[in-house]
Formats: C-alpha cells, sequence, structure tokens
C-alpha cells in the first residue's frame, strides 16, 4: 500500500475519479487544502464527498508556497508519503515543486511551469519549432493594440493563467479586444484565490476541427491513448459543448495530431510522471497546438476512454505519480465510440423546465440540473446545466445520439 498527498482537487469529477482509483489500486491518500468548504459545497446533499475518504485530511494555506514546502517536509517525516499529486490546474506547479524537494517522483517543476501558463507554452514550443499559432503577449494596451493589428483581426485572445475556457474569446476589431482587456483587468484573483497575471495572450484564429490527444508519460517514453474530437460553441467564447472518443478521423490525420502532441509534450520536458490533455487544430496547412494539459482531461473524456478501451486514466495518473509503470492494456468493453454532450444556458434566469429525455441502453451517463436552480448565459466551461453520455457498439456513431439527446433536452429548455 502507497500513501498519496493529494494537494487541492478539482470539485468536478476528477474529484471523485481520482479517491475511487487510489482506493481500487490498493493505495491510501493525505488531502491537504486551505478551504475544506470549499468542497463540501459540491458534494450532493445527504452523501459524502469522496476527498473525505482520505486517510488524513490537513489544512494548510496552499497558495503560500515556501510555508508550504515547509509543512509538506513536516508532515513528511510523520507519514512517509510515496507520491504527491493534483488534479486542478492551479496547483500543478507547487506539486510538482513539492514531488522534487521530496524526491518524489514527478516531471521537473519547470517543464510543469511553462505548461501551466500559456504564453510559456507558446514560447517554448516555438523555440522547439512545433507549430502553432502566430502569437504575441503583452501588459500593457498600446502593445497589445499594436499586435492585434500585426496579427490581424478575427484572432483569439485569452488570459495566460486561466482555465475552462475562462474570457477566452474570439476578437473581431479592437474595441472588442478593449473591452475584454477591461474585462480581464476586473478578475484580478482566480477562483482559488491566487492572484492573476495582468498579460494577455493574442492568437492568431485558426480554421478547422479541434481534437486532444491523450497522453500518459512514464520513464521517459510519451504513450499515446488516443485523439478525442469536440465541438465548440458559444461564441464569441469557446465552450466545449461535446466530445467522443475516438475521434472520427482520417488514420493519416489522427497520427499527425499524434505525432505533434508527443512533439509538444517532449518539447516542454513533460515525459516522466504526467497523464497529459494536448488540444491540437487540425488546419489546412497541418496540426497546430493549441494548448498542453499537464493533468488527466476534464469534461468526462477519461470516462469516455475507459468505457471504449477499458483504460483508466486516473488510475493510470496515480501509478506515474507514485513512478511506476501504468496499466494502459485494451479490452474489448463492446463500445467502439463513446460521446459526451453538454447543455449550455442560453440566458440568465431561473432554470424552470428541461426537455423529456429518452432513456435506452446505450447511455451511459445524464447528469442534469434541477428545475429552481439559478443561471447565468454560458461563457466558459464552468456554466453547463449539466451532460448526457452514450456509447456505439457499432461505430462511430455515439456523438450523433449524444446530440439527439441534447436536442430533446434544449426542445423543452425554459429559463425565465
Amino acid at each position: 500500500m502507497a500513501h498519496l498527498l493529494m494537494v487541492e482537487s478539482w470539485v468536478g469529477s476528477m474529484s471523485r475519479l481520482l479517491p475511487r482509483a487510489i482506493r481500487e489500486s490498493g493505495h491510501e491518500f493525505t488531502f491537504l487544502t486551505r478551504d475544506l468548504h470549499h468542497y463540501l459545497r459540491s458534494a450532493p446533499e445527504g452523501t459524502a464527498h469522496p476527498l473525505l475518504g482520505a486517510r488524513d485530511v490537513v489544512t494548510a494555506d496552499t497558495n503560500d508556497t515556501e510555508a508550504l514546502l515547509l509543512q509538506v517536509e513536516r508532515l513528511h517525516e510523520v507519514f512517509g508519503f510515496d507520491g504527491v499529486l493534483t488534479s486542478c490546474d492551479y496547483y500543478l506547479p507547487v506539486v510538482a515543486r513539492i514531488a522534487g524537494r521530496l524526491g518524489l517522483p514527478g516531471p521537473g517543476t519547470g517543464a510543469v511551469e511553462d505548461a501551466c501558463r500559456k504564453d510559456a507554452t507558446r514560447r517554448v514550443l516555438a523555440e522547439a519549432g512545433v507549430p502553432g499559432p502566430r502569437f504575441a503577449v503583452h501588459e500593457e494596451w498600446a502593445e497589445l493594440a499594436a499586435a492585434a493589428r500585426e496579427i490581424g483581426y478575427p484572432l483569439v485572445a485569452k488570459p495566460v493563467d486561466l482555465c475552462a475556457g475562462m474570457f477566452v474569446r474570439r476578437v473581431d476589431d479592437e474595441p472588442r479586444l478593449l473591452a475584454l482587456v477591461q474585462e480581464l483587468a476586473a478578475f484580478p484573483v482566480n477562483a482559488r484565490g491566487q492572484r492573476r497575471s495582468p498579460a494577455v495572450l493574442l492568437e492568431e484564429l485558426l480554421d478547422g476541427p479541434e481534437v486532444s490527444v491523450e497522453t500518459v508519460s512514464h520513464a521517459g517514453a510519451v504513450h499515446v491513448v488516443g485523439v478525442t474530437d469536440k465541438s465548440i460553441g458559444g461564441a464569441p467564447a469557446f465552450i466545449e459543448t461535446g466530445h467522443m472518443f475516438p475521434a472520427a478521423l482520417d488514420p493519416a490525420d489522427a497520427r499527425a495530431a499524434e505525432e505533434t502532441a508527443v512533439g509538444a509534450l517532449r518539447a516542454l520536458g513533460l515525459t516522466e510522471g504526467v497523464v497529459a490533455h494536448t488540444e491540437v487544430k487540425l488546419t489546412p496547412a497541418g496540426p497546430r497546438v493549441i494548448e498542453v494539459n499537464p493533468r488527466p482531461a476534464g469534461n468526462r473524456i477519461t470516462e469516455l476512454i475507459r468505457h471504449v478501451t477499458g483504460i483508466d486514466l486516473a488510475a493510470a495518473f496515480v501509478d506515474v505519480s507514485l513512478g511506476r509503470a501504468p496499466d494502459l492494456t485494451r479490452t474489448d468493453t463492446g463500445l467502439r465510440s463513446a460521446a459526451v454532450g453538454f447543455l449550455l444556458p442560453p440566458a440568465t434566469g431561473t432554470l424552470e423546465a428541461l426537455g423529456y429525455l429518452t432513456m435506452d441502453k446505450h447511455v451511459l451517463e445524464n447528469q442534469l440540473a434541477e428545475p429552481g436552480k439559478q443561471v447565468k448565459a454560458a461563457d466558459s466551461n464552468n456554466d453547463y446545466l449539466g451532460h448526457v453520455m452514450v456509447g456505439d457498439p457499432d461505430g462511430p456513431g455515439a456523438r450523433a445520439r449524444a446530440e439527439s439527446l441534447l436536442a430533446e433536452l434544449r426542445a423543452g429548455l425554459v429559463i425565465r
């Protein structure tokens, strides 16, 4: 039995999947957080949050890195941790520093820091020759405006250090860019109380479908698990409205996406102790890297993969965090594709009703908001009304089925 230290977590599915994977692997974990109530609020009424299955729950200021490192050293003397991990992007760099300080398995601190800062990722990949969009990053308005004119409108503007598509926008002209810059300036602290960088990243707007490549890195080798497709909505935002695994791609396009993602991971130095989710745009000129996320995919993608291949990426994350070879053995699950679709609120108000959902044996999950919930018009991946997941035993038909079910729900959607 190994003992892992988990430093914070997302409150979504990974906060449930990771404790399960640790438990089913025969291990235990200590959970370290600055605010336990942050997680208790996300548990369904009358149930205990899976994070409370920890052997110990310790409160510490996880945003004060130097003080945290000293406290973790003292905890390590008592508990003897075998690995350290987090599913939350905002704490990936500090977890890498903890691993380095305690001599535990994990990727290098610099590699994780570069992957978690979108501007640093761009610079590293550009220097390594990994294809991406033309870009510029600045803090001052005059420099941003000049760079935007050089790149050319329309373009994509985004913060360098937020997640879930927050404030990522298509910008068609200078007044809209200024409005976004002002909106970002009014959001100086992220959801975990960490002060944000004022830098804004501008990128060339690329044409073509977007996919993600799911990988596991161990002992210097990057193992490709597969390619997931993605649908986007909510313009001018870029909100993920659905995914299917495996992506219905021409084999040559799939290979090109995989090779590009592996090249990005190698350029960043993410070849040890990482389960990664790399987003790639398949443009007419070839694949272009959008983002590299050095943690398992969100939005139920790990579950799509498990339903189709039998590979449990949460368990693989536990393995590589302990320095152990992950089990990436594929099994015949009876499904050839699985897809998830997300329902977006089109307006702000009170949810009064949803359409009727036709259930059959191919529906793998459905989680929907209850009437009475206060909602706001979606502008990021944090604003879903719920999701449905379906599988197809015969081929790549899961996406069409998921979209059909979403249409049923939208038909009866009432927000007042």
